[in-house]
């Protein structure tokens, strides 16, 4: 199977540093930062898209811009790019959803995917105006994709449910294609709904060997309902040429967080409400001096960011050796990032897809230009 990748736009700001954000964590920096303004953010769309990613992902929280206008705002200045918008589906109601996934759809040439986010931690979501527990949140997020999916069947939907109610609800124009929904969780309710619902499950970098549990755990749930999602990893990646050059870049960023902000980011975590956080922390204890937690899976980024706190880290080979495993696991869509996210987006494309490539794991998108087509054989 062809592996698929996406990059990431850093939303909350870029810098030569770690940034850290999400999950509780106020957003920081340990150097200065590149402001997430539409001329950078394009230009990383710019950049992926040529250099042979599918798609960019786009978080969603108070701690970053809003992803659904980013994103729009960035579909002119890209040709076949792909966005991987996140969002709340507690914070609209299903229909408007379906309606704006629909004419982004249909706008864009047929270039959104969902990442439906379902929302860890209770004091964000009150400062949304969302007063739903953990449990609740995911049984409502159940109804709320029953009732897009089949508004994106171009049925009409009368549904009285436990959170959401809607009344002879229809769309004027179905999107052309259905998008994929997206969808991460560690929690048993988080995989019930995953199961049921989701093109493709992603799990946060854990080592491999706890990525094939999860990888098992969502399929059995799919398997009652006669589904086969597919599966991604979230990481983010640090490949140099020589794996001595990339493990010194680990050291830079991590020499460049300040003991206190560890400290304070740490305690912060700790309070989570989710199950995914609570398992990165578990990776490393809050610890620094034992942060390659899995051969080339380093777990210095979650020091000071919430979510996905880990990094590949090494020569191209080794990096492409490590998704290699991952694929061996199931996963097919790898979304990655890395600091900054402009230059490293050259680094891991220029370095790791030839790699793959020679292992027929990887070829560059159809529309991806000429650069990405090199890649694609230059091996």
């Amino acid at each position: 199977m062809m592996l698929t990748f996406h990059w990431f736009l850093p939303t909350t700001g870029d810098s030569r540093n770690l940034v850290g954000g999400g999950h509780g964590v106020p957003t920081t920096a340990t150097g200065g930062v590149r402001p997430a303004t539409s001329a950078y953010l394009g230009q990383i769309a710019r950049s992926a898209e040529q250099l042979g990613f599918t798609g960019v992902l786009t978080p969603t929280g108070l701690w970053c811009e809003d992803a659904w206008l980013t994103t729009a705002m960035l579909v002119g200045a890209t040709e076949r790019l792909k966005f991987l918008v996140a969002f709340r589906p507690g914070l609209l109601s299903p229909t408007l959803a379906a309606q704006m996934a629909a004419t982004f759809q249909n706008q864009s040439g047929g270039r959104l995917l969902l990442n439906v986010v379902t929302g860890g931690e209770d004091p964000e979501q009150r400062a949304y105006g969302d007063f739903l527990d953990k449990n609740a949140r995911y049984r409502r997020t159940d109804e709320f994709l029953s009732i897009v999916r089949a508004l994106w069947r171009g049925e009409r939907v009368t549904h009285v449910g436990e959170h959401l109610t809607v009344d002879g609800a229809a769309l004027v124009r179905t999107p052309d294609p259905v998008p994929d929904i997206y969808f991460g969780g560690s929690s048993p309710a988080a995989i019930d709904v995953a199961g049921a619902r989701t093109d493709v499950y992603l799990t946060w970098g854990e080592p491999p060997a706890q990525v094939a549990e999860k990888v098992a755990a969502v399929r059995a749930a799919a398997a009652r309902h006669g589904r086969t999602p597919r599966f991604g990893i979230r990481l983010h990646v640090i490949s140099r040429d020589r794996a001595a050059d990339a493990w010194a870049e680990a050291r830079r960023l991590l020499a460049a967080l300040d003991p206190a902000t560890i400290a304070r980011v740490q305690e912060g975590l700790a309070r989570s409400g989710s199950e995914g956080q609570r398992r990165m922390l578990a990776l490393h204890g809050g610890r620094t001096d034992a942060l390659e937690v899995s051969p080339n899976l380093w777990a210095g980024v979650g020091l000071v960011r919430g979510g996905a706190g880990t990094a590949l880290v090494g020569s191209h080979a080794e990096v492409a050796d490590r998704i290699t495993e991952y694929h061996d696991v199931g996963i097919s869509e790898f979304v990655l990032s890395g600091y900054p996210h402009l230059e490293e987006a050259y680094w891991f494309a220029e370095g790791v897809f030839p790699e793959l490539a020679t292992r027929g794991l990887w070829r560059a998108p159809v529309s991806a230009g000429s650069s990405a087509g090199e890649l694609s054989v230059t091996g």
